[in-house]
């Protein structure tokens, strides 16, 4: 039983963190998601800078536009979250017992946060295309999630399933950097507790801030251009887009996203809203691995207290 509490109690700190970092920042998500799924030549675009968005959002009196898709993005994070973290969990506890180890090494920490990534992509990919889908429409024109999803067929709500996976990779990195980290920091903090089930231990508000900012940033830098095609291939059509069918569907797969960004923006076309992303998922990331480290000892001692009464209960009606 103890296995599934540490596994839920995990999973349920993570949602909870996404959902409060994600609503938090959503704004700068718009503005940002708005300003990479633009492909234009320098002399052409409509955003030079992703304040330019804000201000558009300001100007025509759209600022509530900010907040469009805010509840696909919440239902989206926390599903994504909790999966992500009840299955980091399972995967790594599965990984310590059959290897009788203590710890979990770098190498095998990776390959478990990957297959807890590639899970999470898959059950949530529909919500991630309609969420940027309703943030890329044009401000005050995003549709319910149910219209976006339905307008086009099955398959198009997978949108960047390809890379999706690939980009798996980035809370790979930035967990096992954060874990990694987290560990050396507490181990000369950790003291032997001889109780059958003890409250884990939690870093504080500020290092977990640190931690996961810096995690957060190594693993963007690295991963950013995938996630600058994903932007495109998952956007909508806006109305001065291409209007050629067959460039249109050209543009929503990976070659046609970097065909495009190669012959329109270049090299650092690539790169284009890096700082804006980095701003960002360091502060989101930040924010969540923040609420998770504070709330996961009151989430276990809730399960613990859950898992007693259920107990309690059970015992009582087996006894009348």
């Amino acid at each position: 039983m103890a296995f599934d509490l540490e596994s839920i109690s995990e999973a349920t700190s993570g949602a909870i963190g996404a959902l409060v970092s994600t609503t938090i920042l959503y704004p700068l998500d718009t503005c940002k998601t708005k300003y990479q799924a633009e492909v234009r030549a320098h002399n052409q675009q409509r955003y030079r800078n992703i304040s330019d968005v804000l201000w558009e959002a300001i100007s025509t009196r759209q600022v509530l536009s900010l907040y469009q898709g805010l509840g696909t993005k919440n239902l989206q994070s926390f599903i994504s979250q909790f999966v992500y973290f009840y299955g980091y969990s399972f995967f790594k506890r599965l990984y310590l017992q059959k290897s009788g180890s203590k710890s979990i090494g770098t190498k095998a920490n990776l390959i478990v946060a990957a297959a807890a990534g590639a899970c999470t992509v898959i059950v949530t990919q529909p919500l991630d295309t309609a969420s940027s889908r309703m943030q890329t429409s044009a401000f005050g024109k995003s549709k319910s999630l149910w219209k976006t999803l339905s307008e086009g067929t099955w398959s198009e709500a997978f949108d960047g399933l390809g890379i999706s996976l690939l980009l798996t990779a980035n809370p790979s990195i930035q967990y096992t950097v954060f874990d990694q980290l987290k560990d050396r920091l507490l181990k000369g903090q950790l003291v032997n507790q001889r109780q059958t089930e003890s409250s884990p231990q939690a870093l504080s508000a500020f290092s977990a801030f640190v931690l996961g900012a810096l995690s957060k940033c190594i693993a963007t830098c690295l991963t950013y251009p995938a996630i600058r095609c994903k932007v495109m291939i998952q956007s909508a059509e806006s109305d001065d887009a291409v209007r050629d069918e067959a460039q249109l569907k050209a543009r929503k797969t990976v070659s046609g996203a970097i065909y495009s960004i190669w012959k329109r923006e270049g090299l650092l076309g690539f790169f284009k809203g890096l700082h804006a992303q980095i701003l960002k998922t360091v502060l989101s990331s930040a924010l969540l691995l923040m609420i998770k480290e504070k709330i996961t000892k009151t989430t276990w001692v809730l399960m613990l207290a859950l898992q007693r009464y259920l107990f309690t209960t059970r015992t009582r009606l087996k006894s009348s």
